[in-house]
């Protein structure tokens, strides 16, 4: 008996999150090691079932660095990056599209083995996400989002699909352009002003010291965030994630959150405790 007052109690505490997000949009940035291990990956796509079977909205954006790789390597085409991105001549280019629509396409496949009808859709469908060459002579077909198109997600998930969405955009140029999924994220949330945007990422969240562990910080404000990056608490590869997410709450997010991909039902964790895992990056 006492086993099963515990799981009441469990749901009694999602209760007030259950109601407080039906019907609201969110974005799922995946990536890390939860795309690696296929334990993790079953784990995240029946969070995301569940999520959307009690009326959430979810979106997921994917990117595919490793199995993109992988590929190149196959295709015997050199892997070469700048300032952390991909630099993407046309024959790695066809690669990159490849593997993210193989990706996605797999992704809606585990999803409709938990019973969720979902669509696999790129950023050149419907023009969802129109870009410029952030470089083209050094960086070659890598894009900047200038404008986002939600006319077909918005159809989407009118008819209760999930979007399944690969950061590949369209030129003015029509060709295609590889952009940066946590990019490709962040214009999406901002466009759709959805409810959260949560990153999975391969770190627990920010802390004011990476090597104390203790001091996760599981809220931060603008202000805060900008403080850590200029005291350099965040460096390295954070510092344009930590920026992305800045840009997306004070373009009309509610909140995002950076989150362990590594532990199991992290979603669940984030949506339906009080605490939630990680850090919160919230507007002030």
């Amino acid at each position: 008996m006492k086993k099963l007052q515990d799981k009441a109690k469990i749901l009694i505490e999602a209760l007030p999150y259950i109601q407080h997000f039906r019907g609201k949009v969110i974005i799922i940035k995946y990536g890390g090691s939860a795309m690696e291990s296929e334990k993790l990956k079953k784990s995240l796509i029946r969070d995301v079932a569940l999520l959307q079977s009690i009326g959430f909205k979810p979106i997921i954006v994917h990117g595919g660095g490793k199995e993109i790789d992988k590929w190149l390597k196959i295709a015997q085409i050199e892997r070469i990056f700048k300032d952390g991105l991909r630099v993407t001549d046309l024959p790695t280019m066809e690669i990159v599209e490849m593997v993210l629509n193989k990706i996605s396409k797999e992704l809606v496949g585990l999803l409709s083995e938990f019973g969720v009808k979902s669509c696999g859709l790129s950023g050149k469908d419907g023009k969802i996400l129109q870009v410029e060459p952030k470089d083209r002579e050094i960086l070659g077909f890598v894009g900047r989002v200038v404008s986002v198109d939600s006319t077909l997600i918005n159809a989407v998930l009118n008819s209760d699909f999930v979007p399944v969405i690969c950061p590949v955009g369209i030129g003015i140029d029509h060709r295609s352009y590889n952009i940066n999924a946590d990019d490709a994220a962040c214009a999406l949330a901002e466009a759709l002003r959805v409810e959260k945007l949560v990153f999975l990422s391969d770190i627990e969240g920010v802390y004011r010291d990476y090597n104390d562990k203790s001091s996760l910080i599981s809220e931060l404000s603008i202000a805060e965030a900008q403080k850590l990056i200029s005291d350099g608490s965040i460096n390295g590869g954070m510092i344009p994630k930590i920026n992305s997410c800045i840009h997306a709450v004070r373009n009309g997010v509610s909140r995002v959150h950076i989150i362990d991909g590594r532990i199991e039902h992290c979603l669940l964790l984030e949506f339906f405790t009080n605490r939630g895992i990680g850090t919160a990056i919230l507007n002030g």
